[in-house]
Parts: C-alpha cells; structure tokens; sequence
C-alpha cells in the first residue's frame, strides 16, 4: 500500500476543522497525533523495514486517535472508562462511516488498519493477530506510549484527569496500583480509583515499551524523570513514590543496557 502523505494531512487537517483547535484539550490531541506519527516513522526506520512500511507506519499514527475529538464533544473527558473506547470508536469513524476514503482510496489495507487502530489503547494485543498486524501495532502502541509521558508533563493534570490541584496533590495510590508497577507492567485501568493512580499508571507504561528504538526515545526526552518527581501533601503517597523512582531507574538501567 501506498501512502500519499500530503492526502492523508489534508484529510486530518480537515477532519479536526470541525473542532474548536483554541479548546486546549482539542489542541493537545492535534499536537499529539502529528508526533505519535513521527515517533511511528523513527521506530520503523530503527527496524530498518522497507519506505512503504515506514510510510504505513506512520500512516498509522495519523490515524490512531480519530475518535478522542468525538469523545471531547460527546462525552468532555478523554477518560474511556467514563465514556468510550476511543480506539474502538475511532476504528467506527474511519472504517464504518467511510471517512478512511478521505485519506486514501486504497481499500486493500482496511482490516489491517482497523485492527491496528483498534488496539492500540487495549491492555493487550488480541493473540488472533497476525504478525504483521502485531508488528505494526506494536510500532504504533510504543510510539503512543512514548508521547504520553510528555503530556503528562506539558499538560496540567488537571486537565487530563478533569480533577483538581487538591485531588492531586491529596489522593493517595491504590495498593493495587502499587503492586502493578511492582511487577513492571500497565495497570489495568479496573484498578485506578485516584487521580494519582492515573499518573502511575502512566508511568508504567514504560514496561510495556518492545523496540530499543523506544525506550532510548524516553531515556532522550526526559519527561519520565519529570512525570516521577510528582508533588504531592500526602506523606504516603511521597514514599510511594520514591520506591516509584528506585524500581524505574533499576529497570532502564538494566532495560537500555540489554537493548543497546
């Protein structure tokens, strides 16, 4: 499949004209898509896979987060369990209503597509998949992870989590939470019940990441160091934190080593 790049931006720019871009949340979700599309392009150009692939790659991530403006409008949270599955519902948009032909006239590559869109919010990657489907869905998962922790940084938490400054800086952390991150992978989005769980849920994505490509992106850009010295007035929550930050440096210590 080929991808006409300059197409495929004309069709999101003019999908998202649709929303108010001076609402921050609207602007945040813009800025994101044309970075996870990048971050899409670095890994697989790490994997050295061919132009075309590169170029569907990327194509993925322009597509990946469709469904989080109707959500916004819908709904006025990004939080799915408060609304939908944006991943799901952006599938719906592209594949079911026919806007994937805005961005190409290509059809050969639609269940693909969908499937990778689909997933890429799931805890996991359905085992029925193929492994080019995995492949690719992995490349955009990462890539989405990576820019997540930037946001968690650029953004205020309040925003995102629709909380306030008092919340944060008094909620403590899920035991359950806790244990997750332990045992180095995503929480299960069952478990938040805080607005501190959803910044260490955020943090342990971090495990989740496959390509060398991307944990070296996050080692790079800093926003996980800043995302864990999180302020809180909780004492708790304050020591949760430091074992946080003791298991996160002992991870990519080891982690970056291996994958280098």
């Amino acid at each position: 499949m080929r991808i006409d790049r300059q197409k495929a931006l004309c069709a999101f720019a003019n999908y998202v004209e649709g929303y108010n871009a001076e609402d921050p949340k609207v602007k945040l979700k813009i800025d994101h898509t044309y970075r996870v599309a990048g971050f899409c392009q670095r890994i697989a150009r790490s994997l050295e896979l061919s132009q075309e692939d590169i170029d569907l790659a990327w194509f993925c991530g322009l597509l990946h987060d469709v469904g989080r403006f109707e959500q916004l409008r819908n709904y006025g949270t990004f939080i799915d369990a408060q609304s939908i599955d944006h991943a799901l519902y952006g599938a719906e948009i592209l594949f079911d209503q026919g806007k994937i032909r805005d961005y190409t006239e290509d059809c050969s590559e639609d269940d693909f597509l969908r499937k990778v869109v689909s997933c890429h919010s799931a805890y996991r990657i359905p085992e029925e998949y193929d492994e080019r489907t995995v492949l690719f869905a992995n490349i955009l998962r990462d890539a989405d992870k990576v820019d997540i922790l930037r946001v968690n940084v650029e953004i205020p938490l309040e925003e995102i989590y629709n909380v306030s400054t008092e919340a944060l800086r008094n909620d403590p952390v899920t035991p359950e939470v806790i244990q997750a991150f332990q045992e180095e992978h995503a929480v299960l989005r069952a478990l938040k019940r805080t607005s501190v769980d959803n910044v260490v849920g955020h943090i342990s994505l971090v495990f989740e990441l496959v390509f060398p490509a991307s944990l070296s992106m996050v080692e790079e850009q800093g926003y996980l160091k800043q995302l864990m010295d999180f302020s809180s007035d909780n004492p708790k929550v304050r020591e949760d934190f430091v074992g946080i930050r003791e298991k996160m440096a002992a991870y990519m210590a080891e982690h970056l080593y291996e994958k280098k």
